[in-house]
């Protein structure tokens, strides 16, 4: 049974790119006791938690529009740096804060938390996890979020694998609580449109090459040219000169400039879920948009065209039922997806997904009623356990070793002024150029 809680509590949320804020905001709204016996996500700002979002200054920092097209409201939104979010934790008084960011920096957040509530008693239940999909890095990323007081797993399949990465190394597994992505939800599928769409879920990194991206955007609209009856769409993430949580190289928008797509093929962008309204086949390589997809029962199939590889993401489909090539999708073949394995996915094709976050409410719960408050954050990083390590992933946060700020570390008492924000600008989009220009052409030349 959901837990109570006779006040709206006070959650905060840093994250460090549009994808990360999703996930933080939605999963905050999720694990918030509630204020009632009503367990359903809120309807409106009244309903729910009272919610501050800070977004940690950097490379993915969303833009305004990327905001809007997450569709996410919180009570206050500002962007900060390291320090100055540390500060923020230090002078305010919240419930929960949700640490929505890369292994790195929840590391780093941790640490400096740790430090500025190292006197204090009363203090936050301290929560992190994954966006999507864990294909990779499973060990060094998990490790970087451990100290957490929730490390919360999308799925039963992840929840057993993070238990025993901590296990495996000695460190407390305790932390590890299975829920669900915060984000699934909609109207099941109820059968085909019209017209027939036939939905591409895009991914800014996977794959990496110029030659395989080519080559989908190929058979994407050949698919097109051979169904015109058919509205067959290519789904973005971003526009070019944006960044999501991962970084993109050879945007999509640029490599169709080459091509003379028919005039049912498009490119669109938008929230997620408002795309599957209408799609009747999902495809993707290994997009987090597939379970969204199978949660919602609509056809989905994840590509083997490239292989079946660690690098491509789509290992992690393996039994799931749902992968094909696009001749077999030519030739007309719909994979039906594997129950048992879509249940250990977390998707809850089948019901149960209002149930998926009750138990870390109640441990959420649970920690802000421990008698004589909370413990001291420990992760297992430390300047002994991780001497060559640690102190790195503090210092790109201006943090030493101990987690205080470092000298001269940048944390503004107020909003940058013209010139510092014409000078930020200036400096995105010099990094952003030599991202999408200058890195791929160095790349080629050294493999000539």
């Amino acid at each position: 049974m959901p837990v109570s809680t006779p006040k709206r509590p006070r959650i905060a949320v840093l994250a460090d790119s549009d994808t990360r804020w999703k996930w933080g905001a939605l999963t905050a709204d999720r694990i918030a006791p509630r204020p009632s016996m009503e367990a359903a996500p809120r309807e409106g700002a009244q309903a729910g938690p009272l919610l501050d979002g800070f977004l940690l200054r950097g490379r993915a920092t969303p833009t305004p529009r990327q905001l809007a097209e997450v569709g996410v409201r919180a009570d206050s939104l500002r962007e900060v740096t390291a320090v100055e979010f540390l500060r923020a934790m230090a002078e305010g008084s919240y419930d929960v804060l949700v640490l929505s960011l890369v292994g790195g920096g929840v590391q780093a957040m941790l640490h400096g938390l740790a430090r500025v509530w190292e006197d204090r008693t009363e203090r936050p239940v301290v929560v992190t996890g994954y966006v999507g999909v864990v294909y990779e890095k499973l060990a060094d990323g998990l490790l970087l979020r451990h100290g957490a007081d929730l490390v919360l797993a999308n799925s039963r399949q992840d929840a057993d694998r993070f238990r025993a990465v901590y296990e495996g190394v000695g460190a407390d597994a305790a932390a590890v609580t299975e829920v669900a992505l915060p984000f699934l939800g909609g109207a099941p599928y109820a059968g085909e449109h019209d017209p027939y769409t036939v939905v591409f879920a895009a991914q800014p990194s996977v794959p990496d090459s110029r030659k395989d991206r080519t080559y989908l955007l190929h058979r994407l609209v050949q698919h097109a040219r051979r169904h015109p009856e058919r509205e067959v769409l290519l789904k973005l993430r971003s526009k070019p000169g944006e960044h999501t949580t991962h970084i993109e190289e050879l945007p999509y928008q640029k490599l169709v400039q080459r091509l003379d797509p028919p005039a049912n093929f498009r490119l669109v962008y938008g929230n997620m879920g408002e795309v599957l309204d209408r799609t009747d086949l999902l495809v993707t390589v290994s997009s987090t948009a597939a379970l969204e997809s199978l949660h919602r029962r609509v056809p989905t199939v994840v590509l083997t065209d490239l292989g079946i590889r660690e690098s491509l993401g789509n290992h992690h489909f393996v039994g799931s039922g749902c992968l094909a090539s696009w001749d077999q999708l030519d030739a007309g073949h719909r994979p039906v997806p594997d129950e048992e394995w879509v249940a250990r996915q977390g998707v809850a094709a089948d019901g149960g997904y209002d149930s998926a976050f009750d138990t870390a409410r109640e441990r959420i719960a649970k920690l802000l009623d421990r008698p004589g408050g909370m413990p001291p954050l420990t992760p297992y990083y430390t300047p002994v356990t991780a001497p060559g390590y640690l102190p790195g992933i503090l210092a790109r946060h201006h943090l030493g070793p101990d987690g205080t700020p470092l000298p001269g570390a940048p944390a503004a008492d107020k909003e940058p002024g013209p010139v510092r924000q014409i000078v930020r600008r200036a400096a995105r989009g010099a990094y952003r150029h030599g991202v999408q220009r200058v890195a791929p052409v160095i790349r080629r030349m050294g493999e000539l």
